[in-house]
């Protein structure tokens, strides 16, 4: 018997394929740094629409012919797609294809609405219930399944009841990742028919029953054999109060032993700024001079007055009350009047849009909005700044504020989450840190940050230099992440032998 590990990653988007958020960057970055570690990995997500299969290389699976899943009183077609990763072509490709569920041209929302799709639950128990005998049919036994996200989070059930006695299945382990637990998958208690499961297992205290309804997430939670989320310090905070838990603290509690925290990795073969193609001149923490350049380059895009002598400050967020936007709402006006320049990329809640575009408007020299979603401007962003604002009310993992590490671009962050693990306030007595943090939930504290970001910048610029050399020295790189990974792979794997 081989030795190597056979992994399965099954998740609903990873890039290039599909991507939404940056659950995508992490599972499309994820299974070619466990292959270079010497790993079989595989990936499997929906086959949706908007997949470009011919640059992809996608083909309809020669081997595995159309087979069907049950739907609760109906079945469902599955046409299962093959391809490889464009990153390492050793790392193989699924895609679970049915025109019904995925032939739409959104991935969880509809363009046309901005609304998530009315039968969601239905797409991903599909998608779901497609996993386990498309593995079958291509007669491939992975030692692990690693699920990520609600959507994916019933696959650990279905192993442990639909397949508990397939000796198919004996000797596989699951994971599920959690990546953010505001997204549960919550749905009326009918979708367990769908699902497959006697309405019996529905009674309070159930690990199928989460106040009245079906939480999909709860149930990856439950069934797993191992558990992990994206940061350390978050793998400790969803254990605590309904804030960060969202009602799921208590079977997190409960699987505390089985819980561990690993940072995402960050992709330096596109976030460097010494090969960066979407920056206007390539810099490094040994010549810094290119830092500058940026900064102009980055002004000028965003219609600023070229005073470089001015602190830059720039976000790319989701504008929403999760990033802190409430807190930069309250304080923007004296965050301004320290003479910074702010340059703010995203989008979200209506609120901030009109906060924003308003303060643009009485402050035209000192900020800058773009109300949309842009990778060079993105990477302008990081390149171009001095600092980087991420106060977020909870943060699983946050990745910009790896990215602007590794640009020289300080972080000024609430101190939550990933943004705890990788940001330390800089302490001027011994000259070590790499950032600015608050650590209350609360704007004066925000301002502080900040305040003291722009005093350093100004009053000691040898200090401020240090400060950027010693951001860019941190490696967060992703095999550092696999590594970890495959440490709670085996963990799994030596439990199921």
């Amino acid at each position: 018997m081989s030795d190597t590990l056979k992994i399965l990653l099954v998740a609903a988007e990873a890039v290039p394929f599909a991507k939404v958020g940056g659950l995508g960057d992490v599972v499309g970055a994820l299974p070619p740094a466990l292959q270079e570690l010497g790993a079989e990995a595989r990936l499997c997500l929906p086959s949706y629409q908007l997949i470009d299969n011919e640059k992809f290389n996608i083909q309809r699976s020669q081997t595995v012919p159309v087979f069907t899943v049950p739907m609760g009183p109906r079945t469902a077609e599955v046409t299962l797609y093959q391809g490889a990763s464009p990153q390492n072509d050793q790392v193989k490709v699924y895609l679970i294809g049915n025109n019904y569920y995925f032939g739409r041209d959104g991935i969880y929302d509809d363009p046309r609405s901005r609304s998530g799709y009315w039968d969601n639950g239905e797409r991903y128990a599909f998608f779901m219930k497609a996993v386990l005998p498309a593995l079958k049919a291509l007669n491939w036994k992975p030692d692990i399944i690693h699920c990520h996200d609600h959507q994916t989070a019933l696959v650990p059930a279905f192993l442990r009841s639909h397949y508990w006695n397939d000796p198919f299945f004996q000797n596989t382990a699951t994971i599920f990742t959690i990546h953010n637990l505001a997204y549960q998958g919550i749905y009326d208690s009918e979708i367990l028919s769908v699902l497959g499961f006697d309405p019996g297992v529905f009674y309070p205290t159930s690990p199928y029953e989460f106040y009245g309804k079906v939480n999909f997430m709860k149930l990856g939670i439950y069934f797993a054999d191992l558990i992990t989320t994206v940061s350390a310090r978050y793998a400790q905070e969803i254990q605590t109060t309904y804030e960060f838990g969202m009602g799921l603290e208590g079977i997190l509690r409960a699987r505390s032993q089985d819980l561990y925290g690993i940072l995402n990795g960050v992709d330096y073969s596109v976030w460097n700024p010494e090969t960066d193609r979407l920056i206007a001149r390539h810099y490094s923490a040994q010549d810094l001079a290119g830092k500058r350049d940026n900064k102009l380059a980055l002004l000028k895009e965003a219609r600023l007055s070229l005073a470089e002598e001015q602190p830059l400050i720039g976000i790319v967020s989701r504008l929403v009350n999760q990033k802190g936007f409430d807190l930069i709402a309250e304080k923007i006006e004296a965050i301004l009047a320290l003479g910074v320049k702010l340059v703010v990329l995203g989008s979200g809640q209506s609120n901030y849009h009109d906060l924003f575009s308003r303060m643009a408007q009485i402050f035209p020299k000192q900020m800058s909005v773009f109300f949309t979603h842009d990778d060079r401007l993105a990477h302008m962003i990081e390149a171009g700044s001095d600092m980087f604002l991420m106060p977020s009310r909870y943060e699983p993992c946050g990745l910009n504020q790896m990215y602007s590490l590794r640009y020289g671009t300080i972080p000024i962050v609430r101190s939550t989450g990933g943004l705890a693990d990788t940001v330390t306030e800089y302490n001027p007595n011994s000259d070590n840190g790499n950032g600015f943090c608050f650590y209350d939930y609360n704007a004066h504290d925000l301002y502080e940050a900040v305040r003291r970001a722009v005093q350093l910048f100004h009053a000691d610029k040898a200090a401020w230099t240090r400060l950027m050399r010693r951001a860019m020295a941190e490696d967060y790189s992703w095999v550092l992440s696999a590594k970890k990974y495959i440490e709670v792979y085996e963990k799994a794997r030596s439990r199921r032998r």
